[in-house]
């Protein structure tokens, strides 16, 4: 790959930016990593064994452990709400372009409502929310703090509707250190435009103990902890597939990571061949997000690569959707030590590195002791499965929601 003109004159210069730094790492990533992506990408399209939920079972032990959990699930929460006056419940859901991780999750938790009974739709990036309401006839309404997703609902119309039939609308509890704009503004538009409650993919002990959510309870609002959780119907364990990729990393490269990325992952991207796939890297310029085509990416890894941002590291305030995605489908994970991970899962369910050379001795234990690899695996499939699956947290939201009252 060519080096920018600037790039060149910034190095001579002495004046190299983060953005160079990360541009050199990912030149040096293997190059058969990057020559690969598009096969693979390929292949996964294309690849079409039997996909039905059955077929999990064929894939060995991790697939007939999914089986039997998936067992439990369907008896204990599939339908639990059917038929009873459960709430219908609309979600704000951005394109997979303006922002995959909310695609992913926001779907993912449409899915696990479904699963457990209850009526649920996405709003459509672009769709006008007159047209769900009068379709859909919602009880609940989930959206974003954020001005990009605000400024899509004509909330005159949803007034309007929440007077005439009765509507819980719910906004995601955002603090102004992750980025917002100042708190005290939005709780007083919120307050104006009917907001009734706030919920948040951080764990509840986190939000009890970080005294800045306070704000919302001084104005009067609850916040839903809504954790992120592995959808079973969409990562799970795929028969005939050989693990033939070191590693596999599907994440986004933006800013606030790249410092991590090159430290922790710099030592095993420059000699082994993986499969690297996201939005932002300077390399990935055809990026197609695909919930499905994902667990056959999966499949063929020997190593799942998972980091996680300063903040998660610092506090026990959530696991990235991908520390469940992993582990449902089986795949021996290398992660860093967010603290959250020791009160989801045991010790010894992932390779977990503290620092970036433990973190590299880890993916070569993973890669050299296949043995002990699915030995985790399994511990961290059965772990994420028994407790922390997508259907799990829509029965605790459902809960909560009732338990505010008016649907």
């Amino acid at each position: 790959m060519r080096t920018s003109l600037g790039y060149r004159v910034r190095t001579s210069l002495g004046r190299r930016t983060a953005f160079d730094a990360f541009h050199e790492f990912e030149r040096g990533i293997a190059g058969d990593t990057w020559r690969i992506r598009k096969d693979a990408l390929a292949w996964a399209d294309k690849f079409v064994p039997d996909v039905s939920l059955e077929a999990a079972a064929l894939a060995g032990p991790l697939g007939q452990q999914w089986a039997r959990h998936m067992e439990v699930l369907e008896k204990n929460l599939e339908g639990k709400y059917a038929g009873s006056s459960a709430p219908r419940i609309l979600i704000q859901v951005p394109s997979g372009l303006h922002s995959p991780a909310g695609y992913s999750l926001f779907n993912n938790l449409i899915d696990g409502l479904r699963f457990v009974g209850i009526a649920a739709r996405s709003l459509g990036w672009d769709e006008t929310i007159a047209s769900a309401l009068k379709e859909f006839r919602p009880t609940v309404l989930l959206a974003s703090d954020n001005a990009d997703y605000l400024g899509r609902i004509d909330w005159d119309t949803v007034a309007e509707y929440k007077r005439s039939g009765g509507l819980l609308i719910g906004l995601t509890a955002s603090l102004e250190e992750y980025g917002n704009t100042p708190l005290g503004p939005r709780l007083k538009w919120a307050q104006t435009h009917g907001v009734d409650f706030y919920y948040s993919f951080r764990a509840p002990e986190y939000i009890e103990s970080r005294q800045e959510y306070d704000a919302f309870a001084d104005a009067g609002y609850q916040i839903l902890s809504v954790e992120f959780g592995a959808n079973p119907l969409l990562y799970r364990p795929v028969p005939g597939v050989a693990r033939d990729i070191d590693y596999v990393f599907l994440g986004s490269s933006n800013a606030d990571k790249w410092d991590r990325y090159i430290k922790y992952f710099e030592p095993i991207m420059k000699g082994r061949t993986g499969f690297i796939d996201g939005p932002g890297w300077p390399r990935v310029r055809d990026f197609s997000f695909r919930r499905e085509r994902d667990r056959f990416i999966y499949a063929r890894a020997k190593v799942g690569l998972n980091l996680h941002i300063d903040n998660q590291i610092r506090w026990a305030s959530e696991l990235n959707e991908r520390t469940y995605m992993l582990a449902a489908c089986g795949v021996p994970q290398v992660i860093d030590r967010p603290g959250l991970l020791q009160r989801r899962f045991s010790d010894d369910a992932m390779f977990v590195g503290d620092s970036p050379e433990e973190y590299r001795q880890m993916f070569e234990f993973a890669l050299d002791d296949r043995g002990e690899a699915t030995r985790r695996a399994m511990k961290a499939q059965s772990e994420v499965l028994e407790a922390h699956t997508i259907f799990h947290r829509a029965d605790q939201l459902v809960q909560r929601l009732v338990g505010l009252g008016g649907v």
